[in-house]
């Protein structure tokens, strides 16, 4: 089935309309017309290659949420009508331990929804960024917001489920007192995820413009980053810190906020590293450095469904599909608050 779709032939060209082709549902597929999906970082990133292995041609997106339009004789699960979403996952081996563990995230054979090989033509995923999506029956998700709020859900399946994961696994909520450092696509979500999960939440900035912002956002207390007094004044005292930053920075004003055996997990992907930490830090209060990716498909079904019940939805900027390249420079230079979201009826338009 031919379709329309934006995306970039070159690493050096811009994104530009396109037609792709989708196959036609198999026995455990459906079939998912894209009402919208959501700009990442990683979509700039992966079609400017500036990750290693870009397959063009290239159409991103990860964040997608849209109705179903036909099933497979197997699915029991969805019928056409059904408001669903598809995060970063279409598929995996499906009898590993992650696989059987709903850890599909960690998958050695994990399928990415854009850029992973396929046999579809081209012979690799092409992402949400396109008028439909065919995808098998156990990597699609049950939306339960309202409609009105589909476009604002998008960045959920991706920014929203990056910063619920590690906040569930490092068991943020009530008596716990968690850091968020970055106010944008994903600390936006990790301030709202974490005030609701009853956490005492500090967020971290470099800009004092946006302490209003992340007050509004939930966090109950605001620390300028490059204040020296106010990261001391909390120094020792968090159960986790949670850093979305997605640029080399150093990590060790950070670790020395830490209690003993507290965590700051990394889930910012910058394009090079960070400079190393200091070691002594760590030692000395058993304190760690960690990593988290997205979530398996039960746990962003999960988070999903506490977001609806908790009325949460990423702040968005709705773009036209072509607007999608002043969107990535736009994005370069942190004018966003917080994330972009493509209406998907704009494509062809």
């Amino acid at each position: 089935m031919k379709i329309n779709a934006i995306g970039a032939y070159s690493a050096t060209a811009p994104l530009e309309a396109m037609t792709i082709t989708r196959r036609e549902p198999g026995p455990n597929d459906v079939q998912i017309a894209i009402d919208y999906c959501g700009v990442c970082h990683s979509d700039l990133h992966q079609a400017r290659a500036e990750w290693a292995g870009t397959l063009y041609p290239c159409v991103p997106g990860h964040e997608i949420v849209g109705r179903v339009t036909a099933t497979g004789a197997q699915v029991t699960g969805f019928t056409p009508g059904d408001l669903v979403g598809v995060g970063c996952i279409v598929d995996s081996c499906k009898h590993c331990e992650e696989c059987d563990e709903g850890l599909e995230n960690y998958c050695d054979h994990m399928t990415g929804t854009y850029n992973f090989p396929t046999p579809d033509a081209p012979g690799h995923t092409l992402g949400g960024y396109s008028q439909q999506i065919v995808v098998h029956e156990r990597y699609v998700l049950r939306i339960r917001h309202p409609e009105s709020q589909l476009a604002a859900v998008a960045p959920l399946l991706c920014a929203g489920i990056t910063t619920y994961s590690p906040l569930r696994h490092w068991q943020a909520g009530p008596g716990k007192k968690v850091g968020v450092v970055g106010i944008g696509g994903l600390g936006h979500m990790g301030i709202k995820l974490a005030h609701a999960m009853g956490a005492h939440v500090v967020a971290f900035t470099t800009s004092e413009s946006k302490r209003d912002a992340a007050k509004a956002l939930g966090a109950d207390d605001v620390v300028v980053s490059r204040n020296e007094a106010e990261m001391q004044a909390h120094a020792k005292s968090f159960d986790f810190i949670l850093n979305t930053v997605a640029a080399p920075h150093s990590l060790d004003a950070f670790t020395a906020l830490l209690k003993r055996d507290g965590t700051m997990t990394l889930v910012g992907a910058p394009a090079s590293p960070h400079p190393s930490p200091e070691v002594f830090n760590l030692i000395f209060k058993r304190r760690s450095i960690a990593g988290s990716m997205i979530g398996g498909i039960a746990e962003t079904q999960e988070m999903l469904d506490f977001c609806a019940a908790h009325n949460i939805v990423a702040d968005i900027e709705l773009i036209r599909a072509d607007q999608i390249n002043e969107a990535y420079e736009r994005m370069l230079k942190g004018d966003v608050k917080y994330r972009f979201v493509i209406d998907n009826a704009t494509l062809g338009a």
